[in-house]
């Protein structure tokens, strides 16, 4: 019976063994804190745990894993499985998705900034671009249109953001420039003691942003209204990482998705909610710019900008008008 008992117990042990064994573990690769930004990995994360029960799991980390604008480099080289990054931080190395961060696009809202990033995503041209670094584009992580906060008075007109430093990526760095302003592409972690020492002026992000990265507590006014554009920051998984999940891992990651996105705008329309008390809270004044002064802006930034691109991503073999009438037909449809 000892003997019998004995075999039973190792059989048991082996088969506890075989589960760790098959269990699968991903490393995700974040920046910041725990955040609106976030909130869709987090709950990617949980979701995948319970269609799985437990044997696909994620571990998030928060810089742990690579700095911010190595998220990329790290998914090709399989460092970790699923990373965040975004397209402002090196756009030669994901030149088609920039398409997303061209200024004065008219997104309305976050659905609307989904959609596009949806459907351009899922552009082959797209898809052979991220597949250079062994990336897969799994979900994108929307975010409102930016606004800059500052200190002194406040940046109202063209003329006042002439010679300004502002902390601003990618196309709305580009639309800064066109109206002199001088951009410059601090991280988002730096932004906060940029902006303290005087290296920037001026800081502009989404409301989550302003709130994670604390330049709303040093901030005395926002530009409640110029809403030049925004950025387009995806989570993309590593293709081998990928293709190596079971079909029922695959499933549960990917029928996890919308579930999600829909997480993610529902929390962060909350934070919108939230966010003119939080103004208030912290004494910031709120800026709006005359309508004839964004007027002006557009037509120094919007078609100059959005041409350029065109003509440079074309010279690049990219499809780039094709790229951007999608992102123009999606939005329409989405009205309809």
């Amino acid at each position: 019976m000892k003997h019998i008992l004995g075999r039973v117990a190792v059989a048991a042990i082996a088969v506890a063994f075989a589960g760790e064994a098959m269990a699968t573990e991903w490393n995700v690769s974040v920046w910041g804190k725990r955040r609106a930004f976030t909130e869709h990995v987090e709950k990617l994360a949980e979701l995948v745990s319970e269609k799985t029960n437990g044997e696909f799991t994620m571990s998030i980390s928060y810089g742990g894993l690579s700095k911010n604008k190595e998220n990329l480099d790290g998914i090709s080289i399989g460092a970790f499985e699923m990373a965040q990054f975004c397209a402002g931080y090196h756009r030669d190395k994901n030149p088609s998705i920039t398409v997303l961060e061209l200024p004065f696009l008219g997104v309305a809202n976050l659905d609307e900034e989904v959609a596009i990033s949806n459907a351009v995503y899922a552009h082959p041209a797209v898809q052979a671009d991220l597949a250079r670094w062994n990336a897969k584009l799994l979900m994108t992580s929307p975010m409102p249109q930016y606004n800059i906060v500052g200190t002194g008075d406040p940046r109202a007109t063209l003329a006042s953001m002439d010679g300004m430093r502002v902390r601003a990526t990618g196309g709305l760095g580009k639309a800064f420039s066109a109206v002199g302003a001088v951009p410059t592409s601090v991280t988002s972690s730096e932004a906060y003691n940029a902006m303290e020492s005087g290296v920037v002026d001026t800081v502009a992000f989404a409301p989550h942003a302003h709130l994670a990265f604390r330049t709303i507590d040093i901030a005395e006014w926002w530009t409640e209204n110029l809403n030049p554009g925004t950025v387009n920051c995806p989570i993309v998984v590593n293709t081998d990482a990928y293709e190596a999940l079971s079909d029922s891992e695959r499933a549960a990651l990917d029928g996890s998705v919308d579930e999600a996105i829909a997480h993610y705008v529902a929390n962060y329309g909350e934070l919108l909610t939230k966010w003119d008390g939080i103004l208030d809270e912290k004494g910031v004044k709120r800026v709006t710019v005359a309508e004839e002064e964004l007027a002006a802006f557009r037509a120094a930034a919007a078609d100059p900008i959005r041409d350029a691109w065109i003509a440079d991503m074309t010279a690049q073999g990219l499809p780039a008008q094709e790229l951007y009438d999608l992102v123009v037909d999606t939005l329409a449809k989405e009205r309809m």
